[in-house]
């Protein structure tokens, strides 16, 4: 580690050895202290709905964390709106530098989020990106100008997710999409049982489909008595009993 990584007595700052006292609204940029006081509908609603979108992308090996107090200097300990930061915790036990870090302004001028930004990426997280509320965008940090790239971002494509993060998702559209997006591409469970349960349904209404097909060509009757069967048995059964139909060229009692 470079200047600044290191406590008085010479060993390295871990990111959770505080400057601050947690929860006491308080942060320390450069030597300076910032209070947080709580956010108004302008910021605390982006700040929702961006934590909820980047938990729902998130791999099983990442973690998505709110005002998580991150030390990146001897004279800096302070928490980005929104963190993603590695599940694996340290071989001392604490937890890792994030990977991510998110800023949410609405109409302020960026400067505190530009000196946070650098202090991130010193510190070493690959990426810092600010979430401008007004203006309806989302800019990343570059370490080429040492400034807030110009152009706005569409999607954020990361290995931190199991799937690009549409920033309409965050910025204004339903997230629902996004997340329901997320969520199938991690195949999680709900995902893949709905998907099979849609399958179960679709292959049992071509059974039925057959069952009526077999019984019209050889004349039997199917009365609302055997549509009302029809509708309460599964796949499997319906496979049998158009199977018994073909047979014995009736219904079974």
């Amino acid at each position: 580690m470079g200047p600044g990584f290191h406590s008085p007595d010479g060993s390295e700052l871990a990111v959770d050895e505080r400057l601050v006292a947690p929860e006491a609204r308080a942060e320390i940029v450069d030597g300076q202290l910032h209070m947080a006081p709580p956010a108004h509908e302008d910021h605390a609603v982006p700040h929702a709905k961006l934590a909820y979108v980047l938990g729902a992308h998130a791999t099983a090996s990442f973690v998505v964390a709110v005002d998580m107090l991150t030390r990146t200097s001897v004279a800096s300990d302070f928490a980005p709106d929104v963190s993603v930061f590695p599940v694996e915790r340290t071989d001392a036990g604490g937890r890792q530098l994030e990977h991510l870090a998110f800023e949410i302004v609405n109409e302020q001028a960026l400067a505190v989020q530009t000196t946070k930004a650098r202090e991130l990426v010193r510190r070493g997280v690959r990426r810092v990106f600010c979430v401008v509320v007004a203006k309806q965008k989302i800019l990343e940090w570059s370490r080429e100008t040492d400034s807030w790239a110009a152009t706005p971002l569409e999607t954020i494509d990361d290995p931190c997710f199991a799937h690009p993060v549409p920033t309409a998702s965050i910025l204004g559209a339903s997230a629902d999409d996004a997340v329901a997006a997320a969520l199938r591409a991690k195949h999680h469970p709900a995902f893949d049982k709905a998907r099979d349960e849609g399958r179960d349904e679709g292959r049992a209404q071509g059974l039925r489909i057959a069952i009526r097909d077999v019984c019209e060509a050889l004349g039997i009757l199917v009365d609302a008595g055997r549509e009302s069967t029809l509708d309460l048995l599964a796949a499997p059964e319906l496979d049998a009993l158009r199977s018994s139909i073909k047979k014995n060229k009736r219904w079974p009692e």
